[in-house]
């Protein structure tokens, strides 16, 4: 049995994309915003501003760069060699780092490749592949929205700070202060403040405090 037929009984969660977010903490990083599709939780993973850039274009379906991306590349080379991808799987999380996996098919053989999940997820909007997560990862790092529907009549529906279209990001590295930010709060200091950055949808900033729960917990 392939292994993406098996994986579907080992508590796979399906997975859809709401947008990416621009970081508000870290120039030239973008929070990925995936959502469970049969529930409420949110997965914000921290990307790339060039990843950024491509997942947002193969949401743009009308959008179409002048030259291939890379991920663009890809995607006519497999199809040049009839390489199917069939799924895309996020099956790690140590340190705050997801870990993918990359179904494919040729010839009726099955073939894992490994990958950065936001290559991953690039690569699935171009291939119309579905994108799991396993339930123990998303029940350590989803994020509940505990926004009561009432509440949420007459504001915006719209995502402040999604990317509808692309554009050309620049990138400058403040990763060490991003990282050192957190340290010194207590756990219990961490949980408000995730659930204030939950509130206020700043989930690049929800992923990073979530990550560092994670590290003092495991």
């Amino acid at each position: 049995m392939p292994l993406w037929q098996k994986s579907i009984k080992m508590s796979l969660v399906k997975l859809t994309i709401k947008g990416i977010s621009y970081s508000q903490t870290q120039n030239g990083a973008y929070a990925l915003i995936l959502n469970e599709v049969d529930g409420d939780r949110k997965l914000p993973i921290v990307i790339g501003a060039f990843e950024a850039q491509s997942i947002a274009i193969a949401l743009e379906k009308e959008i179409k760069p002048p030259r291939p991306l890379t991920h663009d590349l890809f995607k006519s080379f497999a199809d040049r060699f009839d390489i199917v991808v069939k799924q895309v799987i996020i099956h790690k999380l140590v340190d705050g780092v997801f870990y993918s996996s990359i179904i494919c098919e040729r010839d009726k053989i099955e073939e894992i490749i490994d990958a950065r999940t936001s290559d991953a997820i690039a690569l699935a909007l171009r291939f119309s592949a579905p994108i799991f997560t396993y339930k123990n990862i998303l029940d350590k790092a989803g994020i509940y929205l505990n926004a009561n529907p009432a509440e949420l009549e007459g504001q915006n529906s719209d995502d402040d700070g999604v990317l509808s279209t692309p554009e050309t990001f620049g990138i400058e590295n403040e990763s060490s202060k991003s990282e050192n930010a957190y340290k010194k709060f207590s756990l219990s200091e961490l949980h408000e403040l995730l659930e204030t950055a939950v509130q206020d949808e700043d989930y690049e900033k929800a992923a990073r405090i979530r990550d560092e729960i994670s590290k003092r917990e495991s």
